[in-house]
């Protein structure tokens, strides 16, 4: 079992992203911003300078977090999926240098931005199509396309990940667990109005297809309509309505050998709450804060480091 995590919450700059690892004692992150791009825009000289800032830091990219089928990409769009084609394609050669096995992706937005129906037969065959086409290329290359339950059609409830699962039907198909996503997303089962998830429910349903693990936190109220999420306040991981320390506690108890990797999403609201530090300082301390707290959760539940 490892930590990690989305570092570019400790800095935009990857030096930065190092630092805060290093202080923690960690040896990954999971890249999802680097110096404002990511490990598929970058050039390919700012590219050869993340990987000697690698090999001098003694760090690795455990997991590409790629915007792939994303909650910003319409299935129904074949631009869209051509953007997750391109951003998968490009990144591929640099994972491969770097030994990055994992890549975060999704299952496109859902519901859809002009309000159809995600449940409709003719969306879900293009979703189920779509990403099937994108988790082909990555078994090709060696890499697991890990499926997150964000603002996604999977992440409607567990109930859309086990059909997604079943539909695209491919062994390089995984999930990435985020516990704090449920916190403010909708449980599209049965009719409306929809109650906000169980992160415990979602994760009990689909704990077998779980091969990492995101750390959030939050709450959030629901709102009048479902088609609006909710604002969540985040908290400190356990704070929150994430069940964070039951699902943690049940994957140690189960023998669980992946990794933790956090995202705070906490730099703004402390930001607000402290004139003193700037914000650069405020992101760094919250990163590594919120990861020394995770820590002591996990000697609560039992891992002994």
């Amino acid at each position: 079992m490892f930590l990690t995590g989305f570092a570019d919450e400790a800095g935009r700059d990857f030096a930065v992203q190092i630092k805060a690892t290093k202080e923690l004692g960690w040896k990954f992150i999971e890249a999802r911003n680097i110096n404002g791009k990511n490990l598929a825009t970058l050039t390919d000289e700012e590219f050869d300078k993340v990987c000697e800032q690698l090999d001098e830091s003694g760090i690795s990219i455990n997991c590409f977090g790629s915007g792939v089928a994303n909650w910003a990409k319409d299935a129904r769009k074949e631009e869209d999926f051509q953007a997750s084609l391109d951003e998968l394609n490009a990144a591929i050669p640099r994972m491969q240098k770097l030994g990055i096995k994992l890549i975060r992706g999704m299952s496109f937005v859902s519901p859809p931005k002009d309000g159809a129906c995600p449940d409709s037969p003719e969306i879900e065959a293009q979703i189920f199509k779509k990403v099937r086409r994108l988790v082909e290329i990555c078994a090709d290359n060696g890499i697991v396309y890990g499926h997150e339950n964000c603002m996604n059609y999977g992440g409607l409830s567990y109930k859309h990940t086990l059909r997604l699962l079943e539909n695209v039907n491919h062994e390089n198909l995984k999930l990435i667990y985020d516990t704090g996503n449920p916190c403010f997303n909708y449980r599209w089962i049965g009719e409306p109005p929809y109650a906000l998830q169980s992160s415990w429910e979602f994760y009990s349903k689909v704990k077998e297809h779980i091969v990492y693990v995101h750390i959030k936190d939050g709450i959030a109220v629901p709102g009048d309509d479902c088609m609006v999420r909710p604002p969540c306040k985040f908290t400190y991981a356990g704070f929150g309505n994430g069940d964070v320390r039951a699902i943690v506690s049940d994957l140690l108890a189960s023998g669980y050998d992946g990794g933790f990797s956090m995202e705070p999403h906490l730099a703004v609201v402390f930001h607000e709450a402290d004139g003193v530090m700037s914000e650069a300082d405020v992101m760094y301390r919250n990163y590594v804060t919120y990861g020394q707290k995770f820590e002591e959760l996990l000697r609560d539940c039992g891992w002994k480091f």
